[in-house]
Protein backbone atom coordinates (compact mmCIF):
# COMPACT_ATOMS: atom_id res chain seq x y z
CA UNK A 1 0.00 0.00 0.00
CA UNK A 2 1.51 3.67 -0.69
CA UNK A 3 1.04 6.30 1.24
CA UNK A 4 1.00 10.23 0.07
CA UNK A 5 4.19 11.80 1.20
CA UNK A 6 4.74 15.11 2.72
CA UNK A 7 7.63 17.25 2.84
CA UNK A 8 10.81 18.27 5.03
CA UNK A 9 12.87 18.58 3.17
CA UNK A 10 16.31 20.76 3.46
CA UNK A 11 17.33 20.44 -1.22
CA UNK A 12 14.74 19.13 -3.94
CA UNK A 13 14.06 19.40 -6.76
CA UNK A 14 10.43 21.34 -7.52
CA UNK A 15 8.51 21.35 -10.84
CA UNK A 16 4.71 23.12 -10.40
CA UNK A 17 2.17 23.21 -12.63
CA UNK A 18 0.36 26.71 -12.46
CA UNK A 19 -2.88 26.39 -14.04
CA UNK A 20 -6.14 28.91 -14.54
CA UNK A 21 -9.43 27.70 -13.39
CA UNK A 22 -11.06 28.70 -17.32
CA UNK A 23 -9.23 29.46 -20.65
CA UNK A 24 -7.40 33.36 -20.43
CA UNK A 25 -4.47 34.80 -21.65
CA UNK A 26 -0.68 33.53 -20.22
CA UNK A 27 1.52 36.82 -19.83
CA UNK A 28 4.81 35.01 -19.44
CA UNK A 29 7.60 33.30 -22.11
CA UNK A 30 9.51 30.05 -21.86
CA UNK A 31 13.28 30.28 -20.15
CA UNK A 32 11.58 33.05 -17.63
CA UNK A 33 12.71 33.92 -14.23
CA UNK A 34 9.61 34.70 -12.25
CA UNK A 35 8.99 35.53 -8.45
CA UNK A 36 5.95 34.41 -6.30
CA UNK A 37 4.04 37.21 -6.68
CA UNK A 38 4.67 37.47 -10.39
CA UNK A 39 1.15 37.17 -12.37
CA UNK A 40 1.43 34.12 -15.00
CA UNK A 41 -1.61 33.99 -16.36
CA UNK A 42 -5.20 35.94 -16.04
CA UNK A 43 -8.81 35.33 -17.28
CA UNK A 44 -12.30 36.54 -16.45
CA UNK A 45 -13.81 34.37 -14.56
CA UNK A 46 -17.39 32.96 -15.61
CA UNK A 47 -20.49 35.55 -15.06
CA UNK A 48 -23.08 34.75 -12.53
CA UNK A 49 -26.39 35.29 -12.23
CA UNK A 50 -28.45 35.79 -9.09
CA UNK A 51 -31.99 35.74 -9.33
CA UNK A 52 -34.49 37.86 -7.22
CA UNK A 53 -38.20 36.43 -6.44
CA UNK A 54 -39.98 40.09 -6.39
CA UNK A 55 -43.20 38.41 -5.87
CA UNK A 56 -42.57 36.44 -3.29
CA UNK A 57 -40.57 39.56 -1.30
CA UNK A 58 -43.04 41.42 -1.49
CA UNK A 59 -45.83 39.22 -0.50
CA UNK A 60 -47.43 39.58 -3.58
CA UNK A 61 -50.45 37.08 -4.46
CA UNK A 62 -50.28 37.51 -8.55
CA UNK A 63 -46.89 37.78 -10.67
CA UNK A 64 -48.94 40.48 -12.80
CA UNK A 65 -48.76 42.69 -9.46
CA UNK A 66 -45.08 42.00 -9.17
CA UNK A 67 -43.86 43.01 -12.59
CA UNK A 68 -45.78 46.55 -12.39
CA UNK A 69 -43.77 47.41 -9.33
CA UNK A 70 -39.96 46.47 -10.90
CA UNK A 71 -38.46 49.84 -11.35
CA UNK A 72 -35.79 48.26 -14.29
CA UNK A 73 -36.05 47.37 -17.85
CA UNK A 74 -34.05 44.79 -19.36
CA UNK A 75 -31.15 45.67 -20.10
CA UNK A 76 -30.57 48.46 -17.51
CA UNK A 77 -27.58 48.65 -14.65
CA UNK A 78 -27.91 48.69 -10.94
CA UNK A 79 -25.40 49.12 -7.99
CA UNK A 80 -25.97 47.17 -4.89
CA UNK A 81 -28.96 48.66 -2.29
CA UNK A 82 -30.99 50.03 -5.46
CA UNK A 83 -34.68 49.62 -5.18
CA UNK A 84 -35.83 47.04 -7.07
CA UNK A 85 -39.37 47.58 -6.28
CA UNK A 86 -41.39 48.31 -3.61
CA UNK A 87 -44.93 48.56 -2.14
CA UNK A 88 -46.90 51.21 -1.09
CA UNK A 89 -48.80 52.52 1.67
CA UNK A 90 -47.46 53.50 5.48
CA UNK A 91 -45.88 49.88 5.96
CA UNK A 92 -43.70 49.78 2.94
CA UNK A 93 -42.04 46.59 1.57
CA UNK A 94 -38.74 47.13 -0.45
CA UNK A 95 -36.50 44.42 -2.41
CA UNK A 96 -32.89 45.95 -3.18
CA UNK A 97 -30.40 44.50 -5.44
CA UNK A 98 -27.83 42.27 -3.39
CA UNK A 99 -24.98 42.77 -5.76
CA UNK A 100 -24.39 45.19 -8.93
CA UNK A 101 -25.06 43.43 -11.90
CA UNK A 102 -27.37 44.21 -15.11
CA UNK A 103 -30.84 43.05 -15.74
CA UNK A 104 -31.18 40.30 -18.17
CA UNK A 105 -34.61 39.24 -17.49
CA UNK A 106 -37.78 39.76 -15.96
CA UNK A 107 -40.49 36.81 -16.12
CA UNK A 108 -43.04 35.70 -13.52
CA UNK A 109 -42.78 37.87 -11.32
CA UNK A 110 -38.66 37.20 -10.81
CA UNK A 111 -35.95 39.89 -11.53
CA UNK A 112 -32.65 38.09 -13.00
CA UNK A 113 -29.42 39.84 -12.60
CA UNK A 114 -26.62 39.65 -14.28
CA UNK A 115 -23.34 39.94 -12.40
CA UNK A 116 -19.96 41.10 -14.02
CA UNK A 117 -17.03 39.24 -14.97
CA UNK A 118 -14.64 38.83 -12.12
CA UNK A 119 -10.63 39.12 -13.50
CA UNK A 120 -8.94 36.38 -11.65
CA UNK A 121 -5.03 37.16 -11.92
CA UNK A 122 -2.52 33.64 -11.42
CA UNK A 123 -0.02 34.27 -9.36
CA UNK A 124 3.85 31.90 -10.09
CA UNK A 125 3.31 30.76 -6.31
CA UNK A 126 7.13 30.64 -6.14
CA UNK A 127 10.31 31.84 -7.42
CA UNK A 128 11.73 29.89 -10.54
CA UNK A 129 11.82 29.57 -14.19
CA UNK A 130 9.42 29.10 -16.40
CA UNK A 131 9.95 25.53 -18.17
CA UNK A 132 6.76 25.14 -20.37
CA UNK A 133 4.17 27.42 -21.52
CA UNK A 134 0.48 26.10 -21.73
CA UNK A 135 -1.50 28.12 -23.89
CA UNK A 136 -4.22 29.50 -22.37
CA UNK A 137 -3.81 28.37 -19.69
CA UNK A 138 -0.70 28.78 -17.82
CA UNK A 139 2.80 27.34 -17.25
CA UNK A 140 4.91 25.10 -16.16
CA UNK A 141 7.50 26.64 -13.45
CA UNK A 142 10.82 24.51 -11.54
CA UNK A 143 13.08 25.62 -9.06
CA UNK A 144 15.75 24.12 -6.53
CA UNK A 145 15.45 25.13 -2.93
CA UNK A 146 14.00 23.99 0.40
CA UNK A 147 10.94 22.69 1.12
CA UNK A 148 8.39 22.59 3.98
CA UNK A 149 4.50 21.76 3.11
CA UNK A 150 1.37 22.03 5.45
CA UNK A 151 -1.81 21.12 6.29
CA UNK A 152 -3.55 24.56 5.99
CA UNK A 153 -2.99 28.02 4.27
CA UNK A 154 -5.47 31.34 4.08
CA UNK A 155 -5.29 31.46 0.28
CA UNK A 156 -2.44 33.79 -0.15
CA UNK A 157 0.77 34.18 -2.09
CA UNK A 158 3.50 36.38 -1.16
CA UNK A 159 7.65 36.16 -0.59
CA UNK A 160 10.07 37.71 1.49
CA UNK A 161 13.09 37.03 3.76
CA UNK A 162 12.87 34.99 6.68
CA UNK A 163 12.79 36.02 10.28
CA UNK A 164 12.79 33.38 12.86
CA UNK A 165 10.70 34.49 16.14
CA UNK A 166 10.70 31.39 18.09
CA UNK A 167 13.59 29.89 19.34
CA UNK A 168 11.92 26.36 19.71
CA UNK A 169 9.08 24.70 17.65
CA UNK A 170 6.58 25.61 20.93
CA UNK A 171 7.13 29.44 21.38
CA UNK A 172 4.20 31.29 20.80
CA UNK A 173 3.26 34.36 18.41
CA UNK A 174 2.08 37.49 20.86
CA UNK A 175 1.51 41.08 19.90
CA UNK A 176 4.50 42.08 22.13
CA UNK A 177 6.57 40.41 20.12
CA UNK A 178 5.68 41.72 16.61
CA UNK A 179 7.35 45.31 16.26
CA UNK A 180 8.35 47.66 12.98
CA UNK A 181 11.53 46.32 12.59
CA UNK A 182 9.36 42.86 10.73
CA UNK A 183 7.48 44.88 8.48
CA UNK A 184 8.00 43.52 4.81
CA UNK A 185 9.47 39.93 6.33
CA UNK A 186 7.70 36.70 6.67
CA UNK A 187 7.18 35.73 10.64
CA UNK A 188 8.08 32.15 11.97
CA UNK A 189 6.83 31.05 15.19
CA UNK A 190 5.52 27.48 16.80
CA UNK A 191 2.26 28.43 17.69
CA UNK A 192 -0.83 31.37 18.29
CA UNK A 193 -3.90 31.79 20.14
CA UNK A 194 -3.83 35.44 20.22
CA UNK A 195 -6.16 37.55 17.63
CA UNK A 196 -4.36 40.79 18.47
CA UNK A 197 -0.72 39.00 17.20
CA UNK A 198 -2.61 38.01 14.21
CA UNK A 199 -4.29 41.70 13.68
CA UNK A 200 -0.66 43.09 14.08
CA UNK A 201 0.83 40.67 11.48
CA UNK A 202 -1.62 42.50 8.86
CA UNK A 203 -1.00 45.55 10.48
CA UNK A 204 2.84 45.78 10.24
CA UNK A 205 2.04 44.55 7.18
CA UNK A 206 4.06 41.29 7.12
CA UNK A 207 4.54 39.51 3.98
CA UNK A 208 3.63 35.98 5.18
CA UNK A 209 3.04 34.59 8.42
CA UNK A 210 4.40 30.38 9.15
CA UNK A 211 2.84 28.75 12.15
CA UNK A 212 2.74 25.18 13.33
CA UNK A 213 -0.37 25.46 14.88
CA UNK A 214 -2.92 27.91 15.79
CA UNK A 215 -6.44 27.75 17.62
CA UNK A 216 -9.51 27.09 15.43
CA UNK A 217 -11.40 30.13 16.40
CA UNK A 218 -8.93 32.21 14.73
CA UNK A 219 -9.71 30.86 11.04
CA UNK A 220 -11.65 34.04 10.63
CA UNK A 221 -9.35 36.01 10.98
CA UNK A 222 -6.62 34.39 9.57
CA UNK A 223 -8.78 33.91 6.32
CA UNK A 224 -9.10 37.49 6.13
CA UNK A 225 -5.27 38.48 6.79
CA UNK A 226 -3.80 40.20 3.77
CA UNK A 227 -0.45 38.08 4.43
CA UNK A 228 -0.73 34.56 3.97
CA UNK A 229 -0.71 31.91 6.67
CA UNK A 230 0.32 28.61 6.51
CA UNK A 231 0.33 25.81 9.32
CA UNK A 232 2.22 23.40 8.84
CA UNK A 233 1.04 20.88 11.96
CA UNK A 234 -2.69 22.16 12.05
CA UNK A 235 -5.13 23.34 14.83
CA UNK A 236 -4.27 23.50 18.33
CA UNK A 237 -1.20 24.70 20.49
CA UNK A 238 1.08 21.45 19.58
CA UNK A 239 3.46 23.89 17.83
CA UNK A 240 5.87 22.78 14.97
CA UNK A 241 7.16 19.53 14.06
CA UNK A 242 11.08 19.58 14.65
CA UNK A 243 11.72 18.56 11.40
CA UNK A 244 10.07 21.43 9.92
CA UNK A 245 11.39 24.09 12.24
CA UNK A 246 14.60 22.68 12.24
CA UNK A 247 15.03 23.48 7.79
CA UNK A 248 13.24 26.88 8.40
CA UNK A 249 15.06 28.13 11.28
CA UNK A 250 18.39 27.31 9.62
CA UNK A 251 17.48 29.46 6.96
CA UNK A 252 16.97 32.61 8.67
CA UNK A 253 17.19 36.02 6.04
CA UNK A 254 16.96 33.84 3.43
CA UNK A 255 13.92 34.61 0.68
CA UNK A 256 11.25 32.29 1.22
CA UNK A 257 7.88 32.00 -1.15
CA UNK A 258 4.75 31.32 0.71
CA UNK A 259 1.85 29.64 -1.38
CA UNK A 260 -0.78 29.09 0.89
CA UNK A 261 -3.45 27.31 -1.00
CA UNK A 262 -6.37 24.94 0.65
CA UNK A 263 -4.97 21.44 0.66
CA UNK A 264 -6.33 19.34 -1.76
CA UNK A 265 -5.42 15.74 -1.81
CA UNK A 266 -7.60 14.90 -5.07
CA UNK A 267 -5.22 16.88 -6.97
CA UNK A 268 -1.72 16.76 -4.94
CA UNK A 269 -1.85 20.58 -4.13
CA UNK A 270 -1.45 21.54 -0.29
CA UNK A 271 0.01 24.97 1.33
CA UNK A 272 3.87 25.36 0.82
CA UNK A 273 7.15 27.02 1.71
CA UNK A 274 9.54 27.29 -0.99
CA UNK A 275 13.20 28.18 0.03
CA UNK A 276 14.90 29.27 -3.35
CA UNK A 277 18.55 27.78 -3.05
CA UNK A 278 22.12 27.91 -5.07
CA UNK A 279 22.15 24.35 -5.54
CA UNK A 280 21.04 21.38 -7.51
CA UNK A 281 17.91 19.08 -5.63
CA UNK A 282 16.70 15.83 -6.70
CA UNK A 283 13.02 15.21 -7.49
CA UNK A 284 11.25 14.06 -3.92
CA UNK A 285 8.42 11.17 -4.33
CA UNK A 286 4.82 12.11 -4.00
CA UNK A 287 4.15 8.39 -2.75
CA UNK A 288 6.06 5.84 -0.79
CA UNK A 289 5.74 2.60 0.82
CA UNK A 290 5.58 2.00 4.14
CA UNK A 291 8.57 0.61 4.90
CA UNK A 292 10.73 0.15 8.05
CA UNK A 293 13.23 3.47 8.47
CA UNK A 294 11.09 5.88 6.98
CA UNK A 295 10.48 9.18 8.64
CA UNK A 296 6.74 9.27 9.80
CA UNK A 297 5.10 12.08 11.75
CA UNK A 298 2.19 11.43 14.00
CA UNK A 299 -1.10 12.39 13.69
CA UNK A 300 -4.19 12.43 16.31
CA UNK A 301 -3.63 12.67 20.28
CA UNK A 302 -0.93 11.89 22.49
CA UNK A 303 1.52 12.26 20.07
CA UNK A 304 -0.16 15.09 17.71
CA UNK A 305 3.22 16.54 15.64
CA UNK A 306 5.44 13.69 16.99
CA UNK A 307 8.57 12.86 14.45
CA UNK A 308 9.61 9.37 14.46
CA UNK A 309 10.91 6.00 12.68
CA UNK A 310 8.53 3.82 11.13
CA UNK A 311 9.62 0.08 12.60
CA UNK A 312 7.21 -2.24 11.50
CA UNK A 313 3.53 -3.30 10.90
CA UNK A 314 1.83 -5.43 13.49
CA UNK A 315 0.11 -8.48 12.52
CA UNK A 316 -3.62 -8.77 12.21
CA UNK A 317 -5.97 -6.14 14.35
CA UNK A 318 -4.28 -4.35 17.59
CA UNK A 319 -6.55 -3.32 20.38
CA UNK A 320 -6.45 0.20 21.43
CA UNK A 321 -6.75 2.27 24.92
CA UNK A 322 -10.94 3.15 23.61
CA UNK A 323 -10.90 -1.02 22.76
CA UNK A 324 -11.31 -0.39 19.30
CA UNK A 325 -8.83 -2.97 17.23
CA UNK A 326 -7.40 -1.12 13.47
CA UNK A 327 -4.31 -2.19 11.99
CA UNK A 328 -1.99 -0.75 13.99
CA UNK A 329 2.19 0.10 12.99
CA UNK A 330 5.31 0.42 16.14
CA UNK A 331 7.24 3.62 15.75
CA UNK A 332 10.83 4.89 17.69
CA UNK A 333 9.63 8.72 18.65
CA UNK A 334 12.91 10.89 18.62
CA UNK A 335 13.35 10.58 22.52
CA UNK A 336 13.02 7.17 21.29
CA UNK A 337 9.91 5.79 23.08
CA UNK A 338 8.50 3.29 21.31
CA UNK A 339 4.62 3.68 20.67
CA UNK A 340 2.03 1.81 18.88
CA UNK A 341 -0.07 3.77 16.88
CA UNK A 342 -3.23 3.37 14.13
CA UNK A 343 -1.55 3.31 10.85
CA UNK A 344 -4.38 5.71 9.33
CA UNK A 345 -2.45 8.29 11.81
CA UNK A 346 0.98 8.23 9.94
CA UNK A 347 1.96 10.88 7.96
CA UNK A 348 4.87 10.04 5.89
CA UNK A 349 8.15 11.77 5.46
CA UNK A 350 11.05 12.89 3.23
Amino acid sequence: MTYAVTHFTPLTYLRRARLLPVAGRVQVRQGQRVVATDVIASADLNNEHVFIDVRRALHLARTEQAEALIEYKVGEKLQAGDIIAQTGGLFKRIVRAPVDGIVVAISKGQVTLEVPKTPFDLLAGLEGTVMEVIPERGAILETHGALVQGIWGNGKINQGVLLPLAESPEDALTVDRLDVSMRGGVVLAGTCSSAEAIKAAGDLPLRGLILGSMTADLIPLAMDAPCPIILTDGFGLMGMNTQAFRILATNAKRDVCLNACKYDPFVGERPEVVIPLPAQGKAAAEVSELKPGLSVRLLGAPYHGKIGTFLELLPGLTELSNHLRVPAARVRLENEMLVTVPVMNLDVLE
